[in-house]
């Protein structure tokens, strides 16, 4: 036994790992980029305290606004801002240092999110704050929560938010972000954003058409497809006194002879003449 041992010592030592108590070698500590991407709690938050074979020590509180909690023999202890990981290791040294256990063995629980949220507003199907109940929950994550976007709802969305410190606002093309296997589009969501989507875009036909009203300006749409979605012409209409009234950046109404394969803008009104024949 007393040779076995000396070859797992040995073994351990040549791949760099020392023995703990007991002659165990201590857990392997996680990269930091699984540290980077674990829930941080915030202020709000609920969370359950356990320590292994000691009950008296366990707690169910809430983090307060500046990130404290009060936990039994430590007093108040800063844990918003910190990874589970990072809380759980916090407490544990406070315990160990106050000689109060020798070796604890702390777990936390997250039982409600409140510290960190995002809200999404505009055209979805259920607007209101939502919780980020991971670190990496990205844009699409954020969107399918909030019920998706509705039928109204434009194919672009606007982020406002703060990064390293300073506003940050980003204009994001939805279809973009499941183009390429690439997730640079699909931003991670952070706490205090703000995700806003726009109504769709509108262009109106009226006229000698068989639906005349508003239509979603759908991408790219041209003038023939704007027809087709107004059921065509009538037998009075005709495709010679078709004209676009257009709104110009100084506000000056334009009104241009289109062909039927020009690109619509939004604010376009389609007007079809009488046939005179």
């Amino acid at each position: 036994m007393k040779i076995s041992k000396l070859l797992v010592q040995a073994v351990i030592a040549i791949a760099g790992v020392g023995l703990g108590p007991l002659g165990l070698a201590p857990a392997i500590a996680q990269p930091a980029s699984s540290m980077a991407n674990e829930y941080r709690l915030g202020a709000g938050d609920v969370i359950r305290v356990n320590v292994y074979q000691n009950p008296d020590l366990t707690l169910e509180t809430r983090i307060g606004e500046a990130g404290i909690v009060s936990y039994p023999l430590l007093g108040s202890v800063r844990l918003g801002g910190s990874t589970v990981s990072q809380a759980e290791k916090a407490i544990a040294d406070g315990l160990r240092t106050g000689n109060f256990v020798k070796q604890p063995q702390v777990s936390i629980q997250v039982l409600q999110v409140r510290g960190n949220q995002a809200s999404v507003l505009g055209q979805v199907n259920r607007p209101g704050r939502y919780p980020l109940e991971v670190a990496d929950m990205r844009l699409s994550d954020v969107l399918a929560v909030a019920g998706g976007i509705n039928a109204n709802g434009a194919d672009t969305l606007t982020l406002v938010g703060t990064r390293d410190g300073k506003s940050m606002r980003k204009v994001i093309d939805l279809p973009a972000i499941f183009r390429t296997d690439s997730r640079e589009n699909d931003l991670i969501v952070q706490n205090g954003d703000v995700i806003y989507v726009e109504r769709a875009p509108m262009v109106y036909i009226y006229g000698e058409v068989q639906r005349p009203g508003a239509l979603r300006l759908e991408r790219d749409m041209t003038v023939m497809q704007a027809l087709a979605s107004g059921g065509g012409l009538n037998l009075r209409g005709t495709e010679k006194g078709l004209r676009v009234h257009r709104r110009a950046a100084d506000g000056t109404l334009q009104v241009l002879t289109p062909k039927m394969d020009d690109v619509l803008l939004p604010g376009d009104v389609v007007y079809v003449r009488e046939s005179l024949f």
